[in-house]
């Protein structure tokens, strides 16, 4: 297999890349990515010298240099984890440049699917896309939940979903869809919760805390995810939807509370902001169609503790990528300011 990564650079995508190198060295990597300021090449840079990884800077949107790429390589699988990501800048940031890459970039993609004969594309994409779910109800998605998006980020999402189903059924392209629940572990930029509570308790800031914190999310392991990507790449099914998850539902509340004990840091640093925009109050994947594959998530609900804790620790121990992304997102604020 000659895989192109697209967004390898970035936190899940750094991950599934060091996940499919330890289970399959003898497989080409060829690590697509855009660098901006969420991708960071300091995320693989343990591996910069192994002879099957490749890395070539790019664009999603750019059909050209996509072709170029997947030329120079023969490549013969491609798997899409280039997006751009935050709910927050898709509200107060504006919207365009996620609908350029989240659905354009999809779309493009398939464009050279098709041109260069790949014999297989994962597109992986969130359950941001179906909506949410009512608090205290035993309701879960499913792959036939409707799509309805309630975030403009989820919205570009969909668009990108959405495309890849209409070229299935038009073209046959080789495609499957992801929706999966939200992912923790290493390497991941700190505007996402875990790591920015993270970042926060490390030094002794206020830990902000969204409207009552009681919205749920369902969390997965960053490699559990790699894993049952690895798993779709080669026993899915073209044309079909695939939600992953590991039935692990907390709310913000606990979570802030976990990382504060793990960290050894009191609970008055947590501090109650207005809630964002069209907050979403639950999330919840039924995956048992991946399951029935054979997936077996490492990282149970009942393992989630141990997760978390080992994900602290390596935060701690990279002290010098995390001062390189402090360093980053001061950049950013100045920028933005």
């Amino acid at each position: 297999m000659k895989l192109m990564v697209a967004g390898g650079a970035g936190f899940i995508g750094s991950n599934f890349i060091h996940y499919m190198l330890e289970s399959h060295p003898d497989y080409e990597i060829i690590n697509y990515d855009k660098l901006t300021y969420a991708g960071n090449l300091d995320n693989l840079k343990d591996i910069e010298n192994n002879p099957h990884y490749h890395f070539e800077q790019g664009d999603i949107t750019d059909l050209v240099r996509i072709n170029e790429v997947m030329q120079k390589h023969q490549v013969t699988h491609l798997i899409n984890f280039a997006a751009e990501t935050h709910v927050d800048r898709s509200i107060h940031g504006g919207i365009k440049d996620f609908v350029l890459t989240n659905s354009l970039g999809v779309q493009m993609l398939l464009d050279a699917v098709r041109a260069n004969k790949i014999e297989r594309m994962i597109n992986v994409s969130t359950d941001e896309v179906y909506g949410a779910l009512k608090l205290g109800e035993n309701t879960f998605f499913t792959e036939d939940t409707p799509i309805m998006p309630n975030m403009p980020y989820a919205a570009a999402k969909a668009g990108g979903d959405l495309m890849c189903h209409a070229y299935y059924v038009t073209h046959k392209t080789p495609v499957i869809v992801t929706h999966c629940s939200n992912n923790y572990g290493p390497y991941q930029f700190p505007e996402k919760l875990i790591p920015f509570f993270i970042f926060k308790a490390m030094k002794d800031e206020p830990v902000p805390v969204y409207g009552d914190g009681l919205n749920v999310r369902d969390w997965i392991h960053a490699l559990d995810h790699s894993s049952a990507l690895d798993l779709l790449l080669h026993q899915g099914v073209d044309g079909e939807v695939y939600n992953i998850g590991v039935d692990n539902e907390r709310n913000n509340l606990e979570i802030t509370k976990m990382v504060l004990g793990i960290l050894g840091k009191p609970e008055s640093l947590m501090t109650y902001v207005a809630d964002r925009p069209g907050h979403d109050r639950r999330y919840a994947i039924d995956a048992s169609k991946i399951m029935k594959l054979g997936w077996k998530p490492k990282y149970t609900r009942d393992m989630f503790e141990t997760g978390l804790k080992e994900t602290v620790q390596w935060y701690l121990d990279n002290t010098e990528w995390v001062e390189k992304i402090r360093a980053r997102m001061s950049e950013i604020n100045q920028h933005i300011k």
